[in-house]
């Protein structure tokens, strides 16, 4: 059974007082934090639910369990609030299992070839659970830890910080890996994640946030129109492995320099569509950083325009294509194939194997440090190519 929800909601400033619930008090509010249980582990650790609102009607929900984004609820043209991402009303459902929605995936997110690596002139064994090969952190990679909580404020901004210890040898990784990753909802509504990383042994890393977005909220997200600021992406084996090579999207239904409804070629004889079922391929980014945009995905129903912003150098698409109807998620719905999109950020897949390919090393001494932002706002059309900055 989960814990009846108890909660305190608060409003936060810059200076606080912490109470023994966790809860943040201040006397000029802004944003909003609440805490309430969320439900226990099988060995009895307690997990919460933690609530982030601003004065935009913007509310995001995210559990320490995984560090998942349980909801993302955002206005749409109509001022009406609704939830974008997919997702459980129970902390027993992410327990039972599912596609890693909302989760913190890591150590390394995307695939690893046969669960090998070499680093320092020996070869890593890791975790194969993807067939033969590595994926999203392994067995039980970061999506199913429980993590460390604290609430932060920043003037008009409330958010998360989580950290999370990796152990020496963790689904065969190697060195400790100390990680925070730190959830900030702003007045501005933007959800941005700031992930951090230091090691003792050289390993490698390449953290990601796994959301499937929704825009519609519910059915499936064909009708969705998308922009991904990138000409070339990275081709895959059957086994949804990158071959090496970079290919242009010129010509091709891989193409999403300029607006395209994501269901208008999704389905076309197209070999790579068919080796992923649809769109699950890395594109490598034109110009990636905080303040250029990546994507942006648009709700020609209800006006929800989604614009991406990150430091990686590229973002995987994926389009839902292995649900299969076998979910309930929140509410009650029924999770069918292509019912949410990713956009997830990050380094290449299976770059531990192709020298060629940005370095996802970290070693002692230095400090892995990345920066997404999730923008929502409310728009007529998804635009031009070029997009908002983010404050």
């Amino acid at each position: 059974m989960i814990p009846a929800y108890k909660a305190s909601i608060v409003s936060i400033t810059g200076f606080f007082l912490t109470l023994s619930w966790g809860i943040l008090m201040s006397a000029d509010a802004k944003g909003t934090f609440k805490q309430a249980a969320f439900g226990k582990m099988p060995d009895g650790t307690p997990v919460y639910l933690y609530t982030l609102g601003n004065t935009q009607g913007m509310e995001v929900k995210i559990t320490n369990y995984g560090g998942i984004l349980v909801s993302v609820s955002v206005p749409d043209k109509n001022g009406k609030i609704g939830d974008v991402v997919l997702g459980f009303d129970r902390l027993e459902d992410y327990l039972i299992g599912h596609p890693y929605f909302g989760a913190i995936v890591g150590r390394y997110g995307n695939r690893i070839a046969k669960g090998r690596f070499a680093l320092g002139g020996k070869t890593y064994t890791l975790a194969t659970n993807n067939n033969e090969n590595h994926l999203h952190g392994g067995l039980k990679g970061f999506d199913k830890a429980v993590w460390k909580a604290e609430p932060l404020t920043s003037g008009e901004d409330v958010g998360l910080k989580l950290t999370y210890l990796s152990k020496d040898g963790e689904e065969g990784y190697p060195g400790n890996l100390d990680v925070t990753v730190t959830y900030t909802l702003t007045r501005h509504n933007e959800l941005r994640i700031e992930y951090a990383a230091t090691t003792d042994k050289p390993t490698v890393v390449n953290l990601t946030n796994h959301s499937y977005f929704n825009l519609a909220g519910s059915g499936t997200i064909l009708e969705h129109e998308l922009v991904i600021n990138a000409d070339k992406f990275l081709p895959v084996d059957k086994g949804l492995i990158p071959t090496g090579l970079l290919q242009s999207v010129r010509g091709t239904p891989m193409d999403f320099m300029t607006p395209e409804k994501i269901g208008e070629r999704i389905d076309q004889d197209f070999e790579q569509l068919k080796i992923g079922g649809g769109y699950d391929h890395c594109y490598v980014l034109n110009n990636p950083g905080k303040g250029n945009l990546s994507a942006k995905a648009f709700c020609t129903s209800n006006g929800k325009l989604l614009e991406l912003f990150t430091t990686e150098p590229a973002v995987q698409l994926y389009t839902g294509n292995f649900l299969d109807g076998t979910l309930k998620g929140k509410g009650g719905q029924i999770y069918r194939k292509r019912s949410g999109f990713c956009l997830e950020t990050q380094h290449y897949p299976d770059s531990p194997n192709h020298p060629a390919f940005p370095s996802v090393v970290l070693n002692p001494g230095q400090k892995y440090s990345t920066t997404t932002i999730y923008k929502f706002s409310v728009a007529s059309s998804i635009g031009s190519r070029g997009g908002s900055t983010p404050r």
